[in-house]
């Protein structure tokens, strides 16, 4: 089984050389992007990404140039950006969630994937193979996120990769590329030195429900995370609109 790259323009191709990972090395891989991986001093990378809901303004350039870059259906979400209303007039506040697949380093999708479709790569990203997937919906069923969806264009599970095919060229996730405001921020969790890993030691972060023990590598500075039931304050307002239907929220 061969995955081919698509053919993209070569923006940023001096990305990860900031990453401190060799991108002719891993464009030169002939499995799955990735697969085989330069090292850093001996040491493999681990993907990550921050996003800072402080510069988000909601304008929804990430997830249009996800649907672009990965053919995404109609009606489907690899990224949405949820929108969280809040507050007692005239102290009412507007913020912004993105949301992704958290490239957890213990993923329930992968423990439920009974065809070894979906696994964790080398770099910590969660991947799935859609020649191997069986269209069973377990890894939809146990991600605690609802960051999957079956496509149904391949009849496998889908979700975001963080544009591995991007990668594998040198190129950072279309959704950052296209973040005119520079919301996201992705990089190698494992070099101290990334600019990922000093706006982690730098700000205070969180996960989305770290009750959960997935251990999520998507981190937020700013996040307002909140739910319809949950209980305002008298005369308050909540209202939260997602780009998904509302059963699906998690």
């Amino acid at each position: 089984m061969t995955h081919h790259a698509r053919k993209l323009k070569p923006e940023r191709r001096d990305f990860l050389k900031g990453l401190g990972v060799a991108s002719a090395a891993v464009a030169g891989a002939t499995t799955l992007p990735g697969k085989a991986l330069a090292t850093v001093s001996g040491r493999k990378p681990r993907y990550g990404m921050l996003i800072d809901t402080r510069k988000c303004v909601g304008c929804h350039a990430c997830s249009v140039s996800c649907r672009s870059e990965n053919n995404v259906p109609m009606r489907k979400h690899r990224s949405w950006v949820e929108y969280v209303e809040k507050g007692s007039f005239p102290d009412v506040t507007l913020n912004f969630v993105p949301r992704l697949c958290n490239q957890c380093s213990e993923p329930p999708c992968v423990e439920a994937c009974r065809d070894d479709a979906t696994y964790i790569r080398e770099d910590g990203i969660v991947a799935i193979d859609p020649d191997t997937c069986s269209g069973c919906k377990r890894c939809v069923r146990a991600c605690p996120y609802n960051a999957r969806f079956m496509n149904p264009d391949t009849g496998a599970a889908d979700k975001c990769d963080f544009c591995i095919d991007r990668l594998a060229q040198g190129m950072e996730p279309a959704c950052v590329a296209s973040c005119f405001n520079k919301a996201r921020i992705f990089g190698d969790l494992n070099d101290p030195d990334s600019n990922i890993s000093r706006m982690i030691a730098g700000n205070t972060v969180s996960v989305l429900h770290p009750e959960e023990e997935t251990r999520p590598n998507v981190f937020y500075i700013g996040l307002d995370k909140a739910y319809e039931d949950d209980a305002p304050a008298p005369e308050s307002y909540l209202r939260i609109t997602t780009q998904r239907k509302q059963n699906l929220r998690r």
